[in-house]
């Protein structure tokens, strides 16, 4: 349990965020845990860390992200004006570079020349790929037989980045068993570094990644107060495993009249198997090293999860989300596929931008509280990814054009 933890802050002394989070596996991992804590620890010390991860997202990333005026959605809606901070503008497509970027600069300072990820959507494998190559790292990327077949553009990316690509085949062959393959193709190879690619996992891994993904929230503040003047009245980002959410929401902690809001998968509705909404329908276990969220199944194990977005459909969620979840500070609620579908073509035709289907979620989520609000009342969405990788798959369900 937490000694000091409360939202915002560091994990404790043991990694916890209340009574979410730690290390829940064996000694031999703790040490490796224990020496990767080490070592971020060591770079937050360092301003030359620093200095090269900030050169390298202006340089390589392409930060900062811009935030967006979505003037022809506000009108249509008739209430609150909605606001983009711009994700999918970073180099390959998505958040995931932000912290991709840190991890492998990480690994190179700790003298590793191998990196293995997982991915489900597959933007973290792609970036994984891409900041491995670019540091000279050998990558190994895992990642679901079920979402190879449905993001393979992005396998046939991170091959030609020069990763290696593995399918997982156990299970429901998508993210959770992807992060299976991943942990055991770690823990055999003590010179390897995992990039993981979510705020999940054993500690330090959310610290790691809210870190790495902070920049997000950091920006997006500074940018909303030049371009309006004022903060917006409710942030809002997408929740599989909740790294683009903390990121946003870091830089709005404490900031009290500024809502947050995850926006789970709530796929195709409530009953078992049918969504991936840990934190709205699930309860708290152990997965992966860590406590949090979850969704079970009827022997308490790690339950069946479903997502219309391979990125979404994980069935635990970060410690930290856990943590806001309980003090209030965050509040989390899910949209169906049949939503974020309809975010994703609204975005599209109104705005001429074609949003990934895990950020579609949270826009849908904006879209229903607008209409519901002042016309001088802001929200902000993290558009998190781009959906050039989910345009064959809505095709594929005869939705190549909005319903008339």
């Amino acid at each position: 349990m937490s000694d000091q933890s409360t939202s915002g802050d560091k994990p404790d002394s043991k990694g916890f965020f209340g009574a979410y989070g730690g290390q829940y596996v064996p000694e031999p991992v703790k040490a490796r845990l224990d020496e990767l804590n080490r070592a971020m620890e060591a770079a937050q010390a360092d301003p030359e860390f620093q200095r090269e991860l900030d050169s390298l997202n202006e340089h390589f990333a392409g930060r900062p992200s811009p935030v967006f005026h979505c003037a022809n959605l506000s009108r249509e809606g008739k209430g609150a004006q909605i606001w983009l901070k711009r994700e999918d503008l970073n180099h390959l497509g998505a958040h995931k570079i932000n912290n991709t970027l840190g991890q492998c600069l990480l690994a190179r300072r700790m003298g590793k020349k191998r990196v293995i990820a997982e991915t489900g959507a597959g933007q973290h494998g792609v970036a994984t790929a891409a900041s491995a190559a670019l540091m000279g790292l050998e990558c190994t990327i895992c990642m679901g037989e079920v979402d190879m077949e449905r993001q393979h553009l992005n396998v046939v990316r991170m091959q030609m980045l020069g990763a290696r690509v593995v399918a997982a085949r156990s299970g429901q062959r998508t993210l959770k068993e992807a992060v299976d393959e991943a942990l055991e193709l770690w823990v055999n190879d003590p010179e390897m570094f995992y990039v993981l690619g979510s705020a999940v996992g054993p500690h330090p891994y959310p610290y790691i990644v809210r870190v790495f993904q902070s920049v997000i929230g950091r920006e997006a503040r500074a940018q909303m107060l030049r371009e309006t003047g004022r903060l917006p009245d409710a942030c809002l980002a997408c929740v599989g495993g909740g790294s683009n959410a903390i990121g946003l929401f870091a830089g709005f902690l404490q900031d009290a009249a500024v809502k947050l809001i995850g926006v789970e998968p709530g796929g195709r509705g409530t009953g078992y198997g049918q969504h991936a909404a840990s934190l709205c329908l699930g309860e708290p276990g152990v997965l992966h090293g860590f406590n949090s969220y979850m969704i079970k199944d009827a022997k308490g194990e790690a339950g069946e999860v479903y997502s219309i977005s391979a990125g979404l459909d994980y069935p635990s969620v970060g410690p930290e989300h856990a943590l806001l979840k309980d003090t209030g500070r965050a509040s989390y609620v899910s949209v169906t596929d049949q939503e974020a579908l309809d975010a994703f073509f609204a975005l599209s035709r109104h705005e001429g931008i074609i949003p990934a289907l895990e950020s579609s979620h949270a826009l849908a989520q904006a879209l229903k509280m607008a209409p519901t609000l002042p016309p001088e009342a802001i929200l902000l969405v993290n558009l998190s990814g781009r959906g050039d990788k989910d345009v064959a798959q809505v095709a594929a369900l005869g939705r190549e054009t909005p319903p008339a």
